[in-house]
Order: structure tokens, then C-alpha cells, then sequence
């Protein structure tokens, strides 16, 4: 058996906007984040240092690497850096910076509420007892009732194509908050140092990236930010919660 150690290879693989005629691939705000997200998968496999890290990573805690890259790719101080006209190397003005910030904060109370009652409602049919017969759709309706949805807000999916909770994400589609929860408070750590804080970034690396699927998800992260995640970044990433330091 050859015992040498292997160099991890990790590929990426994208579908983005192809050039035009007389034009390169330009991104759109959207191809650049999910650029972002991906690569942060690609660098939870590439510093982890477990063999079988991809079947032992919480599956809750599966995001938080990905999630957080994509904080970056919208910061100022990075567009600065890679967000340039391909003809005259000009930086992205900062009227048009804000107003992809603000963009964001648009509809997050109704797109926040329909995501929750998908995770609800993946929940609510994975805590049936068996054996449990029940019309699809008088389902969903009676339990999207119960909880006070109002009728301007549906679910994200309906339950005859919520193809997440049964292909993967079966009871566990809520994954996707409880990750941003975590990845909005672990930007709050590299923000309070700088987003290129050397020291925060090693310990993210050290703690989370390195460890992954190999100690419990919640150690982790106590071990690199010295406290569990608070909801209020997320609050305020998503417009929700007033950020005094940050005013428009």
C-alpha cells in the first residue's frame, strides 16, 4: 500500500453568461456570488484534512463555508478590487455599489417568511407517524392555516414539487437560516478585524475548514469565534433589524 500522501484536488464547474460578438464573459451580480459560494465549498474540501470528510459534515452545517464566501463578493472594499469596466480598468462607482446593497434589502421580509414555512412544512410532514395517509394538498393547506401564513405569501415550493425534501434535504431544508445565521455572525468576526485579517482567517481555517466533519459543528464554531452565533446579523444583512453603525 503506497502511503504517501495525496495532494486533494477540487474542481469547480460552472455555467455562466458566454461572450458576446464583440464582448467578454461578464459576470452578472448573481454569477459572481454563486462563483463566490462555490469556491467556498471548494475551499472547505481543500484544507480539510479528514479523508471522509463528505459523509461526516453536518448536514446543517453544510452551507456555512459557501454561504459566507459570498459575503465578500458584494463588499466594496472587494468590487474595488475585481469589479472594473473591461475597457478602461475603471472601479465600480460607489452610487452603483450602494444600490446593489440596497437592492438586496428588497422584499426580505416576504422572501424570509416563505422560506421559513418551506421548513416548516418539510418538518411538519418528517414528524408524521407512520403509517400516515394524507391528501397532498388538503395537507399543505391545513398546516400553511395553522401557522398564520397570510395569502399575499406562499410557500417557496408547493409539496408536489418540493423536490429538496426528498432528495436530500428531507427535514432538514430549514439548513439553509440556521447556516446564515452562523456565516452572517462569522463575517461580523473578520468585519471587526478586516475582511483580510490574517489572524481571523487562520482561525477560520484552523477551526471550522480543517475540522470539518470531524468534530461536533457547534464545537467548531464556539472554538473559532469564542461564542455561539447571534441572530442579529442576519437581521441586519437582510434589512430586518435596524444596523445603527450602517445607516443609508
Amino acid at each position: 500500500m503506497n502511503n504517501k500522501s495525496v495532494t486533494p484536488v477540487v474542481t469547480t464547474v460552472f455555467n455562466f453568461t458566454n461572450p458576446g460578438v464583440d464582448l467578454p464573459a461578464l459576470l452578472s451580480v448573481e454569477e459572481a456570488s454563486t462563483l463566490y459560494h462555490e469556491f467556498g465549498h471548494a475551499l472547505d474540501a481543500l484544507f480539510n484534512k479528514s479523508t471522509y470528510n463528505q459523509t461526516n459534515v453536518a448536514w446543517d452545517f453544510v452551507e456555512l463555508p459557501s454561504q459566507l464566501m459570498e459575503h465578500w463578493a458584494t463588499e466594496p472594499e472587494v468590487l474595488n478590487i475585481y469589479a472594473r469596466n473591461y475597457k478602461t480598468n475603471e472601479p465600480i462607482p460607489a452610487e452603483l455599489v450602494k444600490k446593489i446593497t440596497n437592492s438586496g434589502y428588497f422584499n426580505q421580509g416576504f422572501e424570509t417568511v416563505e422560506y421559513l414555512a418551506a421548513s416548516l412544512l418539510d418538518m411538519k410532514y418528517h414528524t408524521l407517524e407512520a403509517p400516515a395517509i394524507v391528501d397532498v394538498q388538503s395537507f399543505e393547506k391545513g398546516y400553511l392555516a395553522s401557522i398564520g401564513l397570510i395569502p399575499e405569501i406562499l410557500p417557496r415550493y408547493r409539496s408536489t414539487y418540493f423536490l429538496h425534501i426528498a432528495g436530500g434535504y428531507d427535514s432538514g431544508y430549514y439548513s439553509y437560516i440556521w447556516a446564515a445565521v452562523y456565516d452572517n455572525d462569522a463575517f461580523e468576526a473578520f468585519k471587526e478585524k478586516g475582511l483580510f485579517d490574517q489572524t481571523v482567517a487562520t482561525s477560520y481555517r484552523k477551526n471550522i475548514l480543517e475540522k470539518n466533519g470531524t468534530m461536533d459543528a457547534m464545537q467548531m464554531y464556539l472554538n473559532f469565534r469564542g461564542h455561539d452565533a447571534a441572530i442579529e446579523p442576519l437581521l441586519k444583512n437582510r434589512g430586518l433589524l435596524q444596523d445603527n453603525d450602517n445607516k443609508n
